[in-house]
């Protein structure tokens, strides 16, 4: 079959990395066994780095960048995802080094594939995302390491990106007090918006915890989305018995910590990886941000854009201008025989 569809291909062209739209042929797409015509995908700083050239991320090129799809099967060789299945695939190693939802089309293993919620929407899912994922992970370990609202304020940093504002307006909607650590200052859309308790701005958080082997309890736990200096002095600032969950380098990915936090006030510190989780708890945790965990103005959060838009949106997530999510809603894809 050799079909066309648009896809947005990222090309190495000696030491520079272009990405445009252009037509492919099915052929082109890896030989799995389920084909689903892409309905939205979204953008993340993963998607960001691949379509400027990481190798840490992507290893080969040419590519389509997208760690996330929502969409319509269209073919498949399983029994389990027949024809007309309104599915998500996020994670494993879609968007990485298989092509991914920034083309109309994705063929993927069918172990990949996670069935849409009952009462969900493909936008909704991919309102969530990656991002959401891994909020919802975050939250979750949180939650199960005894952290209540009553435990006292919970600190997200990066809280104006894809990660972290989902988190602040989740922990929001289930009754927690949050304080957002954030390199902007736009504090209406982080209380307003996210419903965080207070603001913190990123270099004055640094500023009272750098140089310090322990500091004054601030929070009963926290969610880091940037890495280095700023997860340091989380684990210096979370009181005794606290956990701290840590997803993102934007920051840096170095850590450089005393062990107090640990010795002291058992600190617990969770890594978070949304990648490789196992199926049932992804399944359970895609349940919840779909219905109970859904914040009521997901849709002020999020921007939807055009393909058009792509090249810009991806550079604003790069150099960590973005602000909320961003989703790509494609035109519909070329017709493809349902066999």
């Amino acid at each position: 079959m050799d079909k066309m569809f648009n896809a947005f291909l990222v090309h190495e062209r000696e030491d520079e990395f272009v990405g445009s739209w252009e037509q492919v042929s099915m052929p082109s797409l890896s030989a799995n066994e389920v084909l689903i015509r892409v309905i939205y995908s979204s953008l993340n700083y993963k998607d960001a780095l691949s379509a400027s050239g990481n190798k840490g991320v992507t290893r080969h090129y040419p590519h389509v960048p997208g760690i996330d799809a929502a969409g319509i099967v269209v073919q498949s060789r399983s029994n389990e995802w027949p024809v007309g299945s309104n599915v998500i695939v996020t994670g494993f190693d879609l968007g990485m080094n298989t092509w991914g939802g920034f083309g109309q089309y994705i063929r993927v293993p069918s172990a990949w594939v996670l069935r849409l919620p009952s009462g969900a929407t493909l936008r909704m899912a991919m309102c969530m995302g990656t991002a959401g994922l891994t909020a919802a992970i975050s939250i979750n370990k949180l939650i199960q390491a005894g952290i209540v609202p009553e435990s006292g304020p919970v600190a997200v940093s990066g809280a104006t990106g894809g990660v972290g504002s989902i988190a602040l307006a989740i922990l929001a909607k289930l009754g927690y007090q949050t304080t957002a650590i954030s390199g902007k200052t736009d504090t209406d859309f982080l209380t307003k918006e996210l419903g965080a308790t207070q603001v913190v701005e990123r270099n004055e958080f640094i500023r009272i915890h750098e140089g310090k082997a322990i500091s004054k309890t601030e929070f009963s736990a926290a969610i880091d989305t940037v890495g280095g200096t700023v997860l340091s002095g989380l684990l210096k600032a979370t009181q005794y018995g606290g956990s701290v969950t840590c997803c993102g380098m934007v920051n840096s990915s170095e850590l450089h910590t005393s062990i107090f936090p640990f010795i002291l006030r058992g600190i617990n510190l969770f890594g978070v990886d949304s990648v490789s989780i196992p199926m049932n708890l992804r399944r359970d945790l895609w349940d919840k941000l779909l219905t109970e965990w859904y914040p009521v103005n997901m849709d002020h959060l999020v921007s939807e854009i055009t393909s058009d838009e792509l090249s810009n949106n991806l550079h604003q997530l790069l150099s960590g201008q973005a602000k909320g999510r961003f989703i790509l809603k494609h035109e519909a894809g070329s017709s493809v025989d349902q066999s």
